[in-house]
């Protein structure tokens, strides 16, 4: 269950430094706190406290309470007397000495005082000495300790109270005397007597001013996590933190409550209409009509919904501006709390509501305010006028889709489409329903949800009717067939976008147009490169006939990248031109979709060619031209952040990498779209040292719906495994993603070369340390790896324009790294010269495509196997090259395998003693061989893993059989065991 409030103080660190400077500052020892009701002054006054107590200040605290003109006149001071007279008898006593006038606010002598006859004159006359007398009592505690005086609620207080406070505020103490003051800001209305009196004291220099602000966001989601441990939805916890608007209270009530539905909570509507007491009936009757508007609502909309005469209205409005229930701002009237608002709303009789929302309907649809398509759809629904409310609901999404709201599109279009499925409403209205669910696919596709989007397309094309017009199903079917080249799934297509072909009409229809331009789109993505041109060829004429300039710009758009995957040379470099042209086409032409997919691929074309400069400047002009449409979720537009990322990974430009991917980290976001970013993250993360393995596999569950996020994120495992020297784990990762992607995919997809050779790689960081019998084994599953990776190479490395110089490195090391396992195995080992020679290949390679982690990893592993066959020089050299690059990312985990002594140098100065024998020390380098000669393995073996020359190794278990007096390996292994030297 969740705790019903916080035990702890959330997001006022910079408010509560300020307020402690009456502890530390002598020239400002008195300050005002002013808040909203809720906000966390109370919260922040108890922190005030224990700072000031742990500093060994004494504390007194008095209450105003509300009992309106009843109040006790200084209960407060009575209160903080009544508790000091308790802990500080003797002091209390010695100021009721001096100054008798306290003693008259002592509690067991109040009441019965001001209800004698002439008390009240006799009292008016002795106020200065009362004031002193308090002021006395303070200084004298303060003598003892320093004082902090804490006085809350003091909108409730009594003028008798606000004059003491203005008198101690002005005068001096000779000890330290703190004073500080809270209030309800919300609770002032221009009236209040406290108002006045505020702006007098805020001349006073020594007395300091705090206003208490809302809490930011990242402060509400932590209160809510404090408040509820074991977690809510995303959904929920986003709900809170725009419903509370900052509020601490506000949000401990909606966390208790479950947030379920739009009611507010009983316990805070009941605190928040009590607001409404002290309006008039005019007051009350603006605020009912205001809040069936919402958040806000322009004064002639609500003239005119609220059927008042005109000084009625101003009367009432004003009185509830003035009474903090409504705010101005600008051409709108607001709620100040909109919790308020809606605690108003739910207070109305359903009949009530039903009619104003008719009366918002009459308004904004006959003119009499401005107001939204959004705005009338909802008063149209909840006024039970639905065939209005449907026309209004796709405006709103119309409306919405111009300034980016993609989410709110697909909500309006929903809800026109739940509406159109009574049948005679859609003849009536004369609205094709096809239509209105290709706009709501299009609108979830826009903002990232392109599985949502299939799924309904789906869903209404299974509910067709067999006699369904062709057009409708044809119209269905060329969208369904347009999201199925976005997501992963086992349906065809290129079938089903013929088929809408088919059924689309013939002529000049520009439903034709569209569904010939997304064939051509659907064919090339297939590879049907001949087929996709001439669907291409007709549409263009046909929109161009037409005048459908977007229509024009999409089909503009795949010829171009068409023509540029069939051509190579100085033909491909004329035709980047074409595709540069088609961009500048579709922008001008407003085709969004079409000027993102061209910058896109002008990106990917430069990527494939390791032209980083340029797929930079592309992908990045496709991710600003989404944000600058406030579209980052975009078909395209995602999709460049992501290779962006990527090349900034490549690069090494690793800072710009996390910044483009933490600037879509928004939990509410779509899932897959944020999910295919993730992976580049936790590579750079992995080498950092960070573990985030667990992270990586969280994203498994998204295998089947994107590839893209199975091929990357897999790799990130498959490197932590091989970080780990668990090549059976690492194995494991590449079968598992092998299985998906071929699924989805084919068999031989061009990241299989990638992921094969990275497997290796953790195979042979695994070899070393491996048993016998395991290193058989890892040396099988490593020639498997070699033959599916080379079937691969075999596959795409003669088709023109698929095996670029990453796809080159990517082979190359899938040989070096096979080569790596059977030499460190011993088993058919190449010749070292061949070894040594497909690895100076590799680094050449990773170096001309400019990898720089790879090239950091890659020259690690190369100078070990230079410096295992005696060529310590070069070693030394790729060592320096590799830490010189791991330093420069910040990224040790990319050479974690290097010693950590000095480059090249094995220190030899720690020592161990062999135990009690008495015997000569062994050396650190000879203790470790000694373990390795323990196993069994041979000199060859131990030099491999150790990465030294077998020669080296000779010399060193000479030197420990001598040390050891062992006439032999074996002998050596027994007297280590026996004397504890194998720890």
């Amino acid at each position: 269950m969740a705790a019903h409030s916080s035990l702890t103080m959330v997001g006022r660190d910079d408010e509560l430094a300020q307020l402690a400077a009456v502890l530390t500052d002598p020239g400002q020892r008195a300050m005002l706190v002013a808040g909203d009701a809720g906000v966390g002054k109370t919260r922040l006054l108890r922190a005030l406290r224990d700072r000031a107590l742990g500093e060994g200040w004494q504390f007194f605290a008095g209450h105003c309470l509300d009992f309106g003109d009843s109040a006790l006149p200084f209960l407060p001071f009575s209160e903080v007397l009544g508790r000091a007279a308790a802990d500080l008898p003797e002091l209390v006593g010695s100021v009721v000495t001096e100054h008798p006038a306290i003693a008259r606010l002592q509690p067991g002598r109040r009441t019965l005082a001001l209800s004698e006859e002439g008390q009240g004159v006799a009292h008016a006359a002795d106020r200065g000495d009362l004031f002193a007398a308090v002021h006395a009592f303070l200084d004298a505690a303060a003598a003892q300790a320093p004082v902090l005086l804490v006085v809350e609620d003091l909108h409730w207080a009594d003028q008798s109270t606000r004059d003491m406070l203005g008198f101690l505020f002005t005068r001096p103490f000779a000890h330290p005397v703190a004073i500080v003051a809270s209030y309800r800001s919300d609770d002032l209305h221009r009236r209040h007597p406290l108002r006045r009196q505020v702006a007098e004291w805020s001349r006073l220099p020594r007395l300091g001013r705090l206003q208490l602000r809302p809490l930011p966001e990242p402060a509400v989601r932590a209160l809510v996590h404090e408040l509820a441990p074991a977690g809510l939805a995303e959904r929920v916890v986003a709900r809170i933190v725009a419903r509370a608007e900052g509020n601490a209270f506000f949000v401990e009530e909606l966390v208790a409550s479950g947030d379920c539905g739009d009611d507010v909570p009983g316990d805070l509507a009941d605190l928040l209409l009590v607001r409404l007491d002290r309006l008039s009936e005019e007051a009350r009757q603006v605020v009912r009509v205001a809040s069936v508007a919402g958040r806000k609502v322009t004064h002639e909309v609500l003239a005119a919904a609220a059927d008042l005469p005109p000084d009625q209205l101003d009367a009432g409005v004003r009185q509830a501006v003035e009474m903090n229930v409504l705010e101005v701002g600008g051409q709108y009237y607001s709620f100040r709390h909109a919790l308020l608002g809606e605690a108003i709303y739910d207070d109305l009789l359903p009949g009530e509501r039903v009619r104003l929302h008719a009366r918002y309907v009459v308004a904004l649809s006959g003119g009499a305010g401005r107001g939204t398509a959004a705005e009338l759809a909802r008063h149209a629904r909840r006024a039970n006028d639905l065939d209005r409310a449907v026309t209004a609901s796709i405006e709103a999404g119309d409306e919405a889709l111009t300034v980016g709201g993609a989410d709110e599109a697909a909500d309006h279009y929903e809800q026109a489409l739940e509406l159109l499925e009574d049948a005679e409403r859609s003849e009536r209205l004369g609205i094709e329903r096809s239509k209105v669910v290709v706009k709501t696919a299009g609108a979830l596709t826009t903002g990232g949800d392109t599985l949502r989007a299939a799924h309904l397309l789906q869903q209404h094309l299974d509910r067709l009717p067999v006699d369904a017009p062709p057009t409708t199903r044809s119209r269905l079917l060329s969208e369904y067939a347009s999201m199925l080249t976005i997501i992963e799934t086992d349906r065809d297509p290129v079938a089903l976008s013929t088929e809408a072909v088919r059924l689309a009409p013939e002529g000049e229809s520009p439903l034709r147009a569209k569904v010939l331009s997304t064939h051509a789109r659907v064919l090339s993505g297939a590879g049907r490169h001949d087929d996709a041109e001439t669907f291409a060829t007709e549409a263009l004429a046909l929109a161009e006939r037409l005048s459908m300039p977007i229509v024009a710009s999409e089909v503009v758009t795949t010829l171009s990248g068409l023509r540029l995957k069939q051509v190579e040379g100085d033909d491909r470099e004329a035709l980047h031109g074409a595709l540069e042209r088609a961009v500048n086409r579709a922008a001008d032409a407003g085709a969004l979709q079409a000027e993102l997919r061209g910058r896109f691929l002008l990106g990917r074309l430069h990527q494939d060619l390791g032209e980083w400069d340029l797929a930079t400047r592309w992908f990045r002009s496709a991710v600003q031209r989404g944000e600058r449409a406030a579209l980052p979720w975009a078909p395209y537009s995602i999709e460049s952040r992501w290779q962006l990322a990527w090349v900034h990974y490549i690069t090494g430009e690793w800072d710009e990498a996390l910044a483009l991917i933490g600037a879509v980290d928004d939990p509410a976001g779509p899932v897959i779209p944020r999910a295919i970013v993730e992976p580049t993250r936790l590579a750079i993360l992995c080498a950092r040292g960070e573990d985030v393995l667990a992270r990586a596999r969280g994203l498994r569950d998204l295998w089947m719906d994107e590839g893209g996020v199975a091929v990357y994120s897999s790799g990130v495992e498959i490197e932590i495994h091989g970080a780990r020297r668990d090549g059976v784990a690492a194995i494991a990762v590449y079968d598992d993603a092998v299985a998906v992607l071929s699924r989805i995919w084919q068999e031989h997809f061009a990241g299989r070369v990638r992921l094969a050779a990275q497997t290796l790689a953790a195979v042979a960081r695994a070899v070393p340390s491996a048993t016998a019998s395991q290193r058989r084994s890892l040396v099988e599953q490593a020639d498997r790896l070699l033959a599916e990776g080379s079937a691969v190479v075999d596959r795409f490395q003669d088709l023109p324009g698929h095996w670029g110089p990453e796809g080159q490195m990517w082979a190359t090391r899938l040989v070096a790294e096979h080569l790596r396992v059977r030499w460190l195995a011993s088993v058919d080992p190449a010749p070292r010269e061949e070894l040594v020679a497909a690895w100076a290949e590799l680094v050449q390679a990773t170096t001309k495509y400019g990898h720089v982690p790879e090239q950091a990893r890659v020259r690690a592993s190369y100078s070990q196997i230079l410096r295992s066959v005696g060529e310590t020089a070069a070693a030394r050299e790729e060592e320096d090259a590799a830490r010189e690059l791991a330093q420069r990312l910040s990224a040790p985990g990319l050479v974690s395998d290097l010693s950590t002594s000095a480059p090249g140098r094995q220190s030899e100065s720690s020592t161990r003693t062999t135990g009690t024998t008495g015997r000569a020390a062994l050396t650190a380098r000879e203790l470790e061989i000694l373990a390795l000669v323990a196993e069994g393995r041979t000199n060859g073996d131990i030099g491999k893993q150790l990465f030294i020359a077998t020669k080296t190794v000779s010399v060193h278990v000479s030197n420990i059989l001598g040390k050891l007096g062992a006439a032999s390996r074996t002998e050596a292994a027994a007297i280590a065991r026996r004397e504890g030297l194998l720890a």
